[in-house]
C-alpha cells in the first residue's frame, strides 16, 4: 500500500509526471470542488507535482511508486 511521501509516477493526458504523495484519503472528500470517493478498502491519494508543484488526487491503480 502507499503512503504519505512516497514518490510516486502517473500518467496524465500529455504525458506522464512524477511527484510526492502528501495525503492518503480513506473517507469521502472534496478535491478542487469535486466529490470524490474514497475507502479504507480503496483510498485516493493527493499527490503534488515535482515539476509543475500542480496538486492532483488519483486512486492507487493510477500510480506507480518510484
Amino acid at each position: 500500500m502507499l503512503k504519505k511521501g512516497d514518490h510516486v509516477k502517473w500518467r496524465f493526458q500529455n504525458g506522464e509526471t512524477h511527484g510526492i504523495i502528501t495525503t492518503v484519503h480513506t473517507k469521502d472528500f472534496v478535491f478542487m470542488n469535486r466529490q470524490r470517493r474514497a475507502s479504507e478498502a480503496e483510498p485516493q491519494y493527493e499527490v503534488i507535482s515535482e515539476k509543475t508543484g500542480k496538486k492532483a488526487a488519483h486512486k492507487a491503480s493510477a500510480l506507480k511508486k518510484i
